[in-house]
């Protein structure tokens, strides 16, 4: 349950009070009807409780009906509030240049952040490609290397077998 305000507190306790001031009331009608001696002065307190307790859940009412004109006019001064800070600076020329040339600053602050960070992705960008085209061409140079060596291994051994079948062949015929 959300936390009370002091109003509702304040709502809430003349309540609890108007209710205790009539149940106190209600209990000294029914002694002084017991009672035949104390008839008029009984009466007379419980007259006078149920005209407080009257009272008190009128001053609750008030209180309650007082916040509810009271939160809408504070909202509304509230607004007023912003919408006068929001046009303060533009009240004369002097200081409306003022504001500009502040804006305008930010704005060239900005502009300039943003140069420098493109400037410092591209170069990133730029030696990240130099460094995957290094190792590329040094990966394509050694399988280079490693395909000129099976070709010579492969020319090599098709000579010494050609060699071998030319021997074959003649000691044959």
């Amino acid at each position: 349950m959300p936390e009370q305000t002091p109003t509702q507190r304040k709502a809430t306790a003349k309540k609890a009070a108007a209710t205790r001031k009539r149940n106190t009331a209600t209990r000294s009608a029914k002694t002084a009807k017991s009672s035949a001696k104390a008839t008029t002065t009984s009466a007379k307190t419980a007259a006078a409780n149920a005209t407080s307790a009257g009272n008190l859940t009128l001053d609750s009412v008030a209180l309650q009906a007082q916040r509810a004109v009271l939160i809408p006019v504070g909202a509304a001064l509230a607004a007023r509030d912003a919408v006068v800070e929001a046009t303060k600076p533009f009240t004369s020329r002097t200081s409306a240049e003022k504001e500009l040339r502040k804006f305008e600053r930010r704005g060239n602050t900005a502009r300039n952040n943003v140069r420098r960070e493109v400037k410092r992705t591209r170069t990133r960008v730029e030696r990240e490609l130099r460094q995957r085209r290094t190792d590329v061409r040094s990966r394509v140079g050694d399988v280079r290397g490693d395909l000129q060596k099976q070709v010579t291994e492969v020319q090599s051994n098709a000579t010494s077998v050609a060699r071998k079948v030319q021997e074959q062949v003649a000691a044959i015929a």
